[in-house]
């Protein structure tokens, strides 16, 4: 995560005019940890292997693929705005990846799960949200959008990663909300999910 925020934080990126566009300020990437995974297949690969992981427990924390042509190992997030996942104790767990190039295949690139780390029982935003002092949750469609709503001043803004939300969320969720607003967007799928 720390590598992620760095490679943003470096001027002439394509991530920090992205950011700017989307009406992201300083305070909101720093708060949320936002980072940026350059259009390399080894950027985060080669300064793990230099801090001592294996290629193996990279694969294991969803951090690289593995090519099916020739076996080799590559990082699994390019050219993306990161957002990390924290666990209720502020612990980053997973990531997600929102694709810059309209074109991508996928929009958002989720960590698959691992032994740490597990979709549908962690909502995005809720380490910083469950502070907020308020007893309501505004639960909206996506990650940026926790983050356009916190910065707007609603600090109790959260996601399910993904539309789909689960049982288990809504346990989580319970424990620390009296109300949850509902804010998913209104195309087809935020209806459906809604």
């Amino acid at each position: 995560a720390k590598h992620f925020h760095k490679n943003l934080r470096e001027s002439g990126n394509p991530c920090l005019e992205y950011v700017k566009s989307r009406g992201l300020d300083s305070g909101s990437v720093t708060r949320f940890g936002l980072g940026y995974a350059k259009d390399s297949f080894d950027d985060l690969k080669n300064l793990l292997l230099k801090q001592g992981y294996s290629l193996q427990e990279m694969f294991a924390a969803g951090l690289l693929a593995k090519s099916q042509k020739n076996g080799s190992y590559y990082d699994k997030f390019r050219d993306r705005l990161m957002f990390p996942v924290f666990d209720l104790r502020g612990n980053v767990v997973a990531f997600s990846g929102r694709a810059l190039k309209p074109d991508a295949k996928a929009k958002y690139m989720n960590t698959a799960d691992t032994e740490i780390y597990n979709k549908g029982d962690i909502v995005f935003g809720l380490y910083l949200a469950k502070d907020s002092g308020s007893d309501t949750l505004i639960l909206c469609e996506g990650n940026i959008d926790v983050v356009m709503l916190a910065q707007a001043g609603f600090k109790n803004a959260v996601a399910p990663l993904g539309t789909a939300f689960t049982v288990e969320q809504a346990r989580v969720i319970a424990k620390y909300a009296k109300t949850v607003v509902v804010a998913f967007d209104s195309d087809g799928a935020g209806q459906k999910a809604t």
